[in-house]
């Protein structure tokens, strides 16, 4: 349907006319509009319809988003040099207030002022970016470490809880309910073999030795966004920003970044970890960290990439074992073409893992 664009524009307290609005990114989950103003001396906007379907209580979301921008920008303004307005997102309030607004139509729709002259990239493609990569997210975490009051909402419970998704991909081996698990046998005996090594996060959390902190959740690299000299200037996205392990920011960008093939790769031969982006990355994040994390956190750190490719595998395998009900696909075998990918690059993570190990060690 159509969107009133600039109807909705005024219902914030923006500075600016109304110019142009025009579709805006990549991202499947929300609507994403970039809005023009007539001025040159203002700043221009991103607008969102939010969906609602998988994020169920909006304003939990937006209380979680205000309270880390807030404070991110606090934490920004102290640091000698910094550019306040691009390197933390600034929401803009409605005219009542709140940080969101309803349409005519029971749609709910936010703001934030757009950061200017920015880059951002989907493949990582050089050390340097590897790092500045890392660097951005341990930043992120770093300046969240102290975020002051309760704790954020989980805006998608048990997202990043391993044993909550193995208990499931069980529960769905049990039930088989599209028949496909006697075909699978070789995905089926990899995922259970390493299901007990893969606990150890979440039980060492448990056991009060690995705290629970801030994390995004989401770290992929398009959602770092780097000035014109491709230096970090912020992350965003932050709909996932809520309590959890480092590991999974850490792994999650390893996973995504340091992998030097598409995460569905029909051709496994090609499918690898590039170790030489796993130590930028690495480099980076703990240039920014290194003064946050615990012994324990920084001992588990080269496991990280592991344990997050091991989730991803499983959410890919679980789901084509139930049918394909959660991810888009392109064909009937992709979940499956998808599962056996995150395998091999887990495989090629294993067979490095020594290497990654010291290379952390290293940089403690």
């Amino acid at each position: 349907m159509e969107h009133d664009l600039k109807d909705l524009f005024e219902c914030f307290d923006a500075n600016g006319i109304y110019l142009t609005g025009e579709p805006f990114g990549s991202g499947h989950i929300h609507e994403t509009f970039h809005i023009i103003t007539a001025e040159q001396d203002k700043d221009d906007y991103i607008l969102q319809k939010l969906n609602n379907k998988v994020f169920r209580n909006i304003p939990e979301l937006q209380e979680n988003i205000e309270r880390v921008t807030v404070h991110l920008r606090t934490k920004i303004s102290l640091i000698p040099g910094s550019d306040i307005k691009r390197e933390s997102l600034r929401m803009v309030p409605a005219m009542d207030g709140k940080s969101w607004i309803t349409d005519s139509y029971g749609n709910f729709w936010r703001m934030f002022i757009f950061i200017s002259d920015h880059r951002s990239y989907d493949i990582v493609d050089s050390p340097v970016k590897a790092f500045e990569g890392g660097k951005a997210i341990g930043r992120f975490q770093a300046l969240l470490a102290d975020l002051p009051g309760k704790p954020l909402h989980d805006t998608i419970p048990f997202f990043h809880d391993v044993e909550k998704r193995i208990e499931n991909f069980f529960r769905t081996l049990k039930s088989d309910p599209s028949g496909r698990v006697k075909k699978t046998a070789a995905e089926t005996d990899f995922m259970i073999k390493r299901s007990g090594d893969m606990k150890i996060i979440h039980k060492l959390g448990r056991e009060g030795k690995i705290p629970v902190r801030i994390t995004h959740n989401d770290t992929k690299f398009n959602n770092i966004l780097f000035d014109e000299n491709d230096k970090s200037l912020c992350i965003i996205d932050l709909d996932t920003v809520m309590p959890g392990y480092f590991h999974s920011d850490f792994g999650d960008a390893i996973r995504t970044g340091a992998n030097v093939s598409p995460e569905d790769e029909k051709d496994l031969s090609r499918v690898k970890m590039d170790i030489i982006l796993f130590e930028a990355y690495a480099r980076g994040y703990l240039s920014e960290t290194g003064n946050t994390l615990n012994d324990v956190e920084k001992e588990y750190l080269a496991f990280a990439p592991l344990l997050m490719t091991y989730e991803q595998a499983l959410r890919f395998f679980t789901d084509y074992l139930d049918g394909d009900t959660y991810y888009k696909i392109h064909h009937g075998q992709h979940n499956l073409q998808r599962t056996r990918a995150q395998m091999k690059l887990l495989e090629s993570m294993e067979e490095q893992y020594g290497a990654m190990q010291e290379i952390i060690e290293g940089l403690v």
